[in-house]
């Protein structure tokens, strides 16, 4: 027995043994196969010509970005407008350029213990004003040209958990959207769907939409395959090739007809706010003020970062202004018109941080809304029943190929954590700030980083002293 157990060790000792030299050998050989395709690419890398050089990828990709070879490669590939999802990629002037200054001797922080109000009311000056628990909505996210009922079901949820709003965006009006959701703007957009008196009036407030961020004014053509099934039946959508979103309505023809607009909508829905939403532009002044003559209850302003499902990319890039530029112009000029405290101004375009909400509100901001970020939040861990092969949003799109595989109560709960979260910090940094409101919050609490941000908002330079006014 023993000689047995002598001759299976020395087996075994051998067979380790020749396995570990096996490995030794391939390690040697694969060092000397490495050592030498390393070596010839280095000789020809620093000796080929430039027109045969490797090299020359990298050198072109420092003038042109890869995101931007890729795209081109796209438009020779398809001879069409591209559409990219999320917005530009650009970096703009933004509100990194400004930071708070907190309370300590001076000013005293509040204490920890302090309420902190989070509360906003949308149309003061309402019949019926809309009042949320918090400043932070969801913006429109439309069914069908854009998200799944899944997606808009878990929106509603998430929202209506901590109180505060969901838009119905361009798309469809989904009942499943209403039941679920505490409150809903209705987004009265320019197609032809949608639009009964029967759904209006079902809306704690109508915002008519002009223009976004990411689109501007321009029109907007989804291929009917991307509607087939329930949105096709909700939309009511004749057999055609494309649906088609306007770049007007046919009620608002010339500036004037805005207010004939707004009565009508006032009238039938006996009283709940009604904005406008448009996108930033150089005359914006003009349009705010048609907009303060049609009577509006609030204003949803969209800056040039503000995302879509997707669209030509020049109107993402190279339509707009940016969100900081935006937000400091409608507030002065509602200020000069002495109707900021009357009318409710939304931004909306960019945001990602709790910082950048509560820098928007100190600006005069009374409330922001998000797109992009909400959806990211929305989909958290879900990620990984589409990536690596596909891209998250194939879990969100109305056509995306993983949209039944959305979890509708964890999207909800992960999308209530987000703004849980968000509210959470703006309370903190605002009790540093000795406030125990967020609309206490003000240009006095914040400093500018650069010239350029001290210019845009005229917030002054944080290197220079500013005086003390007791509170």
């Amino acid at each position: 027995m023993e000689k047995w157990m002598t001759i299976g060790i020395g087996a075994s000792m051998g067979a380790f043994l020749a396995l570990v030299l096996l490995a030794v050998v391939a390690f040697a050989c694969s060092r000397t196969v490495i050592s030498w395709v390393v070596g010839r690419f280095t000789k020809r890398l620093m000796n080929d010509r430039y027109p045969e050089n490797i090299w020359e990828i990298v050198s072109a990709l420092t003038k042109i970005s890869p995101a931007k070879v890729l795209e081109n490669s796209l438009r020779a590939s398809e001879g069409i407008a591209i559409e990219r999802p999320f917005g530009s990629p650009r970096k703009f002037l933004n509100y990194d350029g400004l930071v708070f200054s907190p309370a300590q001797l001076a000013v005293l922080p509040a204490h920890e213990d302090a309420q902190v109000d989070t509360q906003l009311t949308i149309g003061p000056m309402a019949k019926k004003p809309l009042t949320l628990q918090i400043p932070l909505l969801s913006g429109g996210l439309g069914y069908g040209v854009g998200v799944s009922e899944k997606a808009k079901i878990a929106i509603a949820k998430g929202t209506a958990a901590v109180g505060t709003v969901t838009n119905t965006g361009e798309g469809g009006f989904l009942p499943e959207e209403r039941e679920n959701a505490k409150y809903l703007i209705y987004q009265y957009h320019s197609a032809t769907w949608s639009k009964s008196p029967e759904i209006l009036r079902q809306a704690d407030a109508i915002e008519i939409r002009m223009g976004q961020g990411a689109t501007a004014g321009a029109a907007t053509f989804i291929p009917r395959w991307e509607l087939k099934g329930k949105a096709s039946q909700i939309m009511e959508l004749p057999d055609v090739e494309y649906a088609v979103i306007p770049s007007k309505h046919k009620e608002v023809q010339q500036p004037q007809d805005l207010r004939k607009l707004v009565d009508q909508l006032r009238s039938l829905t006996e009283g709940v706010p009604i904005g406008v939403k448009m996108c930033a532009s150089a005359k914006m002044e003009a349009d705010l003020e048609v907009a303060i003559s049609a009577g509006v209850d609030f204003i949803s302003l969209d800056g040039g970062q503000a995302g879509y499902k997707g669209n030509a990319p020049i109107l993402q890039d190279d339509v707009g202004l940016p969100t900081i530029y935006a937000v400091t112009r409608a507030v002065r000029y509602l200020q000069q018109r002495k109707v900021k405290d009357k009318i409710t101004l939304l931004s909306g375009g960019g945001y990602a941080t709790p910082g950048e909400c509560l820098k928007a509100m100190a600006l005069g901001v009374d409330g922001v809304y998000f797109g992009t970020a909400l959806l990211w939040a929305m989909t958290h861990d879900q990620v990984i029943k589409a990536v690596p092969w596909e891209p998250p949003t194939q879990l969100l799109f109305y056509s995306g190929r993983f949209q039944k595989e959305f979890n509708v109560q964890e999207g909800a709960k992960y999308l209530e954590n987000f703004f849980r979260s968000f509210i959470d910090e703006m309370r903190i940094a605002t009790l540093a700030l000795g406030k125990t409101s967020f609309r206490q919050v003000s240009i006095e609490d914040l400093a500018a980083l650069d010239s350029m941000t001290s210019k845009v908002t005229r917030i002054p330079l944080a290197c220079y002293p500013r005086v003390h006014r007791s509170r």
